[in-house]
């Protein structure tokens, strides 16, 4: 498995929208590519205009793919939220136990 984790400070106060977005209008595009397994997105109890997403795949290459065809299209639909361009990095997945999560729900 592979993950993009990407990092995205948004303008203030546009945290909550920039999440809207992401739940309503990037999430069915993961949902339709090949190899995308998950998406979970962590906003900052601190800095609450810092936001990391991360992205799972099965493979290197599925995420590869997304990044190369889809994601320049995914940084229009957030430009007028964020602050600067999203940083991507791409890490191997080592270990990986899903434990369903409500949004929300976690201690």
């Amino acid at each position: 498995m592979f993950t993009r984790v990407v990092a995205v400070r948004t303008k203030p106060g546009k945290a909550k929208e920039f999440v809207k977005t992401i739940h309503d209008k990037i999430l069915p595009i993961l949902e339709d590519q090949p190899g995308f397994v998950d998406e979970i997105l962590l906003v900052s109890n601190t800095g609450p205009d810092q936001i990391l997403a991360l992205s799972f795949w099965k493979s290197q290459q599925d995420a590869e793919r997304y990044t190369h065809e889809e994601y320049p299209r995914i940084n229009e639909i957030i430009s007028h939220l964020v602050e600067s361009a999203p940083v991507s990095m791409t890490f191997n997945v080592d270990i990986f136990t899903s434990h369903k999560i409500p949004a929300g729900k976690a201690a």
